[in-house]
């Protein structure tokens, strides 16, 4: 399982920093997770003024 972040993101940019696998990168108009790199570790969605990322 992996984490997918929703469109309530508002592109802060404050999980980017936080991924050990650095598995997130900017999306044209979200912040994006590729799935296959994602541990499933939680940090994003504990740094996330918006609570965007959620398991998918």
């Amino acid at each position: 399982m992996s984490y997918k972040i929703t469109d309530a993101c508002i592109s802060c940019g404050a999980c980017e920093p936080e991924c050990p696998v650095n598995a997130i990168s900017a999306g044209d108009d979200k912040y994006v997770i590729d799935a296959e790199t994602c541990i499933d570790c939680g940090a994003c969605a504990n740094v996330c003024p918006v609570d965007a990322p959620i398991p998918e």
